[in-house]
């Protein structure tokens, strides 16, 4: 019923910069909080950031000033600005949208395909 897809990953340097974006589509009535997570090697799935239908945002203290959230809500679409990126960054990420079906009356979560992130000179 809902598929999200991920693009923008990739091996950048470090100090350099990235960007993702993840696309829902489906029988889709309403997305609220969409968010990024990502996920190292040997290491529990984190949040990275999360952004409110109304466009508030939170961040993990690790990417705060070089990482931007931000969203489309005409194209469903969360978008990841990733700067001054470092080898600690190196990771699967992963979106997060709770959306709300047309013909459903609660929302439910969803997880896109995960992208590799890596940070390496």
């Amino acid at each position: 019923q809902v598929q999200l897809v991920e693009s923008g990953g990739g091996l950048v340097q470090p100090g350099g910069s990235l960007g993702l974006s993840c696309a829902a589509s489906g029988n889709i009535l309403m997305i609220y909080d969409m968010a990024w997570y990502r996920q190292a090697a040997e290491k529990q799935r984190e949040l990275v950031a999360s952004i409110t239908r109304t466009g508030n945002t939170n961040y993990a203290d690790s990417v705060k000033g070089r990482f931007t959230i931000s969203r489309d809500n005409t194209k469903n679409t969360v978008y990841l600005q990733m700067n001054s990126l470092e080898p600690a960054d190196t990771a699967v990420y992963y979106c997060n949208h709770k959306i709300l079906l047309r013909g459903s009356i609660r929302q439910n979560e969803y997880w896109g395909q995960g992208t590799q992130v890596t940070v390496s000179s």
